[in-house]
């Protein structure tokens, strides 16, 4: 099918800085021009940052909530794209919080294929990124509306996981669903992957994540529960992670001079690599973690909890540890200061390679878009 076009829609076009969810943005439109060719690629975005939003944009986009349109989106703003989406083959929704893109599609007698990808069973993840917040029930109701518009009116679905498809075929009946894990652009400097440095008795464990509440809820238990009980320095880094301060600012003097908090770093590889070990203590979130993949592509030690792993097909006995409890925790960072092994974990890398590359799912994306 040589020659198809696809309307890619994503959810905002940025400064220049990506973040979590517009990295995997990134990727799935790259994959889609790999297999299709540039050309054939238009981009529609929802928001556009480099642009200045006015206060009516903010209260309209408030009162369509109400109406099950995510964000950004309007009555007229999807029927421009509905119809813009009929001169093209494929239309791929990025996030399925806009599945009532897909629903107009449908109803306007779109003849093409819609895709729609589920960066998360979202009702879950804005379940815990709202948290008491007065409007969360307005917010939920539309979120949920969409990913079930998503999965009643796509023909194809992509999540991230087994757990997330489960999810959603329970809530949604989600059918046609594809699976393709998180990858990560390989950064790693060949040379960093011939260190033989080993780790210290005194270990640099790296926490990666912005200010969000199930990064704040896992490092705040950490501190107060496995890292007043082992000999270890703890560095926290992140956008906005600085309002994390006053919090951990009451444990004992002593400890607290060991905890280094880092925000909107520029370049998190230095970071990487001077670690000894990286630690994810998450407890509540859907889809998969991208500081994990990450953390892989480094070739790190790894402890995390079961959610940090979550989605990811890797031994964890090799490249770290699960850890589940603050004891588990506690039991792993006390074996690696006594028994010191490389900072470069060759098993982490491998994992990374063999699973988690652009290359490595490459084959799925054409079958989805292409039907090979």
């Amino acid at each position: 099918m040589k020659g198809q076009k696809a309307l890619f829609i994503r959810y905002k076009k940025t400064k220049g800085v990506f973040d979590g969810g517009e990295i995997a943005s990134q990727k799935h439109y790259e994959a889609l021009c790999d297999i299709l060719d540039e050309e054939n690629v238009t981009t529609v975005y929802i928001h556009d940052e480099t642009k200045s939003k006015s206060l009516l944009d903010y209260i309209s986009g408030a009162f369509f909530f109400f109406f099950n349109y995510y964000f950004g989106l309007t009555p007229g703003r999807v029927s421009e794209i509905a119809k813009k989406a009929q001169d093209y083959d494929i239309v791929f929704i990025d996030r399925s919080v806009f599945g009532i893109i897909a629903k107009k599609l449908k109803e306007d007698g779109y003849k093409g294929k819609i895709i729609s990808f589920y960066h998360n069973v979202e009702t879950m993840y804005f379940n815990a990124k709202l948290g008491k917040k007065p409007w969360k029930n307005i917010i939920l109701r539309c979120v949920d509306n969409n990913d079930r518009y998503a999965a009643k009116y796509s023909d194809a679905t992509i999540t991230l996981n087994k757990r997330d498809r489960v999810f959603l075929k329970k809530m949604y009946g989600l059918e046609n669903n594809y699976i393709i894990p998180i990858t990560f652009e390989d950064r790693l400097d060949p040379f960093d992957s011939q260190s033989t440095e080993m780790t210290s008795q005194e270990p640099t464990c790296l926490f990666l994540g912005s200010y969000f509440p199930a990064n704040v809820e896992g490092i705040l238990w950490f501190v107060n529960n496995v890292f007043v009980n082992v000999d270890i320095k703890l560095l926290i880094a992140g956008k906005g992670m600085d309002a994390i301060i006053p919090q951990i600012n009451g444990i004992e003097p002593a400890k607290r001079q060991k905890i280094e908090v880092l925000s909107d770093v520029p370049d998190l590889t230095p970071l990487f690599l001077s670690s000894d070990a990286i630690i994810l203590p998450i407890f509540s979130g859907s889809g998969m973690k991208v500081k994990t993949c990450e953390s892989l592509m480094f070739g790190r030690n790894i402890y995390g909890t079961k959610e940090a792993f979550e989605g990811y097909d890797i031994d964890f006995t090799k490249i770290g540890g699960k850890c589940d409890t603050a004891n588990d925790f506690i039991r792993a960072l006390k074996e690696l200061s006594k028994n010191p092994r490389p900072k470069f974990n060759n098993d982490s890398r491998e994992a990374y390679l063999s699973k988690y590359t652009d290359e490595a799912v490459r084959p799925v994306w054409k079958e989805i878009i292409k039907g090979e």
